[in-house]
């Protein structure tokens, strides 16, 4: 009988070892797209100073983050708090350490992040994001936008094994359709508007552009933008030209270069809701399954670092938040558990006068890369092998007889068949 609740609390993800094993190897396969696509690793600290995290933080994520508090200090004297993205420590990373590095500056980042979600399915407090980032001095070219889109397509197709859609839109774009209707002193609330809309009846969002003071010909103006989707040219015919439709037309092409057009769609929808975006936005998702949303997304940032230096170091970053994903993909029977195993050989001793001979075998295993576990237990053979299937794809029973011969065989617990052991 348990002594205590040992669930884990609301917000947080365990799993057994078969079901980490696989979580495992998509973080793993994450990180070879992003390595292969020359982006450097880093890590930063998981604790900030709160005058660098809340600096950039705003909107519902100021109101999620978690704040250090000492054992003998109170809630108000807490200095430091834990990060809840990889984007804004990345910015004091760049100031920190500029003199040592060289730019355009390609780095990734894969880590545990933070956020007092409310808690709901698919929402976590504790998760992994994976993040690829860009970062210029003084100017970085727009195409490098279309860079990190194509990089965050290509890691999630590593995996995800449905089709998957790439929404982009330019918050350039927004403010000058904003300010050629006079409305830019509303743009905080127009845009938290639109990136809710999606979430709501469309009677809800009309209702709120009302709400904060636009005509009734503005409401109509921004629901058609709201609506509008499709290639460039569609958007082209909406009638407004600035800096940021241009922008758009760059990243569009330049994706058609990189042979991803299809599976990419300009949505005036994406605002993101981070208030640090300048640029380009995206979103991924997976249009089989338009119930779950977003998977993972991110955009162009060109004052990120203003807060802590006079030196301008604008970039663009894509995040996948595998926590989620991961969640979803499982929810949606689209990761086959069956077939990975966290051990790769499970070797079974027959008594003590095996054990040196197991062990020996083991080490030869590993040396070639072999994930091996030595199983030990006290037990008969036929509840030993039962052990083994559970935890491994294969293995190998060391008796008298082996230990004499040399020579071992390997069961095959995916197909039952066995062969002789060969290094």
């Amino acid at each position: 009988m348990k002594k205590f609740n040992t669930s884990p609390i609301s917000g947080m993800q365990e799993f057994l070892p078969s079901t980490q094993a696989i979580f495992d190897q998509i973080k793993a396969k994450i990180g070879r797209v992003y390595h292969c696509h020359g982006f450097q690793h880093i890590e930063t600290p998981t604790i900030d100073r709160n005058e660098i995290l809340f600096a950039k933080a705003g909107g519902d994520t100021e109101k999620q983050i978690y704040r250090v508090i000492k054992t003998d200090e109170s809630a108000d004297a807490s200095t430091e708090a834990l990060r809840f993205d990889h984007t804004v420590p990345l910015a004091r990373y760049i100031v920190e350490h500029e003199s040592n590095i060289s730019f355009p500056f390609r780095v990734t980042q894969i880590g545990r992040n933070f956020r007092g979600e409310r808690s709901q399915k698919g929402r976590f407090r504790e998760f992994y994001q994976c993040d690829v980032d860009v970062i210029g001095r003084n100017d970085l070219s727009i195409t490098y936008d279309a860079q990190v889109i194509y990089t965050f397509y290509e890691a999630l197709r590593s995996f995800v094994k449905v089709p998957i859609k790439i929404r982009i839109n330019n918050r350039k774009f927004l403010n000058g359709i904003l300010e050629a209707l006079e409305l830019s002193d509303k743009s905080a609330d127009i845009y938290s508007i639109i990136d809710h809309s999606e979430k709501v009846p469309a009677e809800k969002t009309t209702e709120a552009l009302k709400e904060i003071g636009l005509s009734e010909e503005n409401v109509v103006k921004i629901t058609t933008l709201i609506n509008a989707h499709g290639t460039y040219q569609n958007i082209e015919s909406l009638g407004f030209d600035n800096e940021g439709l241009k922008e758009l037309k760059t990243v569009y092409s330049e994706l058609e270069s990189l042979g991803i057009a299809d599976s990419v769609e300009i949505d005036l929808k994406i605002v993101r809701g981070l208030d640090y975006y300048t640029g380009t936005v995206f979103e991924g998702l997976l249009p089989d399954y338009p119930a779950v949303g977003s998977i993972g997304g991110g955009g162009r940032y060109d004052n990120l670092a203003s807060n802590y230096t006079d030196q301008k170091f604008p970039g663009v970053g894509a995040s996948i938040g595998l926590s989620r994903l991961f969640y979803i993909l499982q929810e949606n029977n689209l990761i086959d558990e069956t077939t990975v195993k966290p051990i790769d050989t499970a070797i079974i001793p027959l008594g003590e006068a095996s054990r040196k001979a197991a062990y020996d075998l083991a080490a030869k295993l590993r040396e070639s890369g072999k994930i091996v576990d030595v199983i030990l237990a006290d037990r008969k053979l036929g509840d030993l092998m039962k052990h083994a299937v559970e935890i491994a794809k294969e293995g190998i029973v060391v008796g008298e007889n082996e230990v004499k011969s040399g020579n071992y065989q390997v069961k095959d617990f995916s197909t039952s068949e066995n062969k002789p052991l060969k290094f």
